[in-house]
């Protein structure tokens, strides 16, 4: 059975699908995450400007990653790498 994903991978993992205009539902079984724990992460990296929720041209409520939520992605997939080595 492999390992469980630490608070630093669903973060990288929530921003990289986010950086297209995600709806909730998608970004729940793309990030592999319960309803709840989405909401909870969802939430938090809403409030530190990482990410917003949009109304797309189809009127549907959809996520996507702020510019600040990107240069956060990018720093933490340099570091997820240099770790990696």
């Amino acid at each position: 059975m492999g390992r469980r994903r630490g608070e630093v991978q669903i973060i990288i993992d929530i921003l990289d699908i986010s950086l297209r205009e995600v709806k909730f539902t998608h970004l729940m079984y793309k990030a592999n995450l319960s309803y709840s724990t989405l909401r909870k992460y969802l939430s938090t990296m809403s409030k530190q400007g990482l990410i917003i929720k949009v109304c797309n041209d189809e009127g549907s409520m959809v996520y996507h990653a702020t510019e600040k939520g990107k240069r956060v992605l990018d720093r933490l997939k340099e570091v997820q790498y240099v770790l990696s080595v």
